[in-house]
């Protein structure tokens, strides 16, 4: 069976996954002719299911179809109630030892306990709520600086890279860099919600004075949350993201036209 037909049939679980597609050189804002790489996340749409893979079979699934069409690494988000991604899947893919495993996970002992045993090269930090559909916002960090610290020499310890999810806010940028992270993804959230010139502008402005405090601070500055192929010209144009990671529209798209046409189309949405 053709590898986009079977991702098609694969649509009876959902995995809370990303994947990060190509090695892209560096955006470059002025010339406008490279993109940065990106991740996909395999979760929910909305408010309904995008019911689109499972790594619980034939050892990764449709994670190795993505690494198999150009992805520059996985990522998952391993809930705390395990509504979607489980401890065995997380393994399962870092079995596989291809591009670069990010781990999502809550602050708490147990996540770090986990990242620690199994050895993913990036561990993202965001918060989580059980009764969200998604990922709302972005860490407090001025409530949990203190618990970032002791997780961060540990994680360091096992050799992987500390990241954190953070609302567009250059306040931030300080305590991100003395927190012991080297990197930060912006939540776009706000920003893909946005409607109207005026509210779109003051939030590609939000991002972008955030993104210049982060980078001013010493930190790799990414982005995701929201972002689809009708908004993301304007947001790499407002700055020259290295990653993004991009969700449920990258899947929908998908499942209607298969993966490598849905890569494909987002790559030239990025090529503004």
């Amino acid at each position: 069976m053709h590898a986009d037909a079977e991702f098609a049939r694969q649509r009876d679980v959902c995995p809370d996954q990303h994947l990060r597609f190509g090695a892209a050189q560096p955006f470059d804002g002025a010339a406008h002719q490279s993109a940065p790489a990106f991740g996909i996340r395999f979760g929910q749409a909305g408010r309904t299911q995008v019911h689109a893979a499972d790594v619980r079979r034939g050892g990764g699934g449709l994670a190795a179809l993505a690494l198999d069409a150009g992805a520059a690494g996985i990522t998952v988000h391993l809930r705390e109630d395990r509504r979607h991604i489980q401890d065995h899947d997380v393994r399962r893919l870092r079995d596989l030892r291809r591009g670069e495993l990010n781990l999502e996970m809550a602050l708490t002992e147990e996540m770090v306990a986990v990242a620690l045993e199994i050895g993913p090269e990036r561990s993202t930090l965001v918060p989580e709520r059980r009764d969200e559909l998604t990922t709302e916002g972005g860490l407090d960090l001025k409530r949990h600086l203190t618990a970032v610290k002791r997780a961060a020499p540990k994680l360091r310890e096992r050799q992987i890279t500390l990241s954190l999810f953070l609302d567009p806010d250059p306040v931030l940028a300080p305590l991100a860099r003395d927190s012991g992270a080297t990197m930060i993804e912006i939540h776009t959230g706000a920003y893909a919600n946005a409607r109207g010139d005026q509210a779109l502008r003051a939030e590609l402005a939000r991002i972008r004075t955030a993104a210049r405090a982060f980078h001013g601070a010493g930190l790799e500055v990414h982005a995701g949350h929201g972002i689809n192929v009708t908004n993301v010209g304007a947001l790499l144009g407002a700055y020259s993201f290295t990653e993004l990671s991009i969700g449920h529209h990258i899947v929908s798209r998908a499942i209607e036209i298969g993966m490598r046409a849905a890569v494909g189309e987002m790559l030239a949405a990025m090529r503004v």
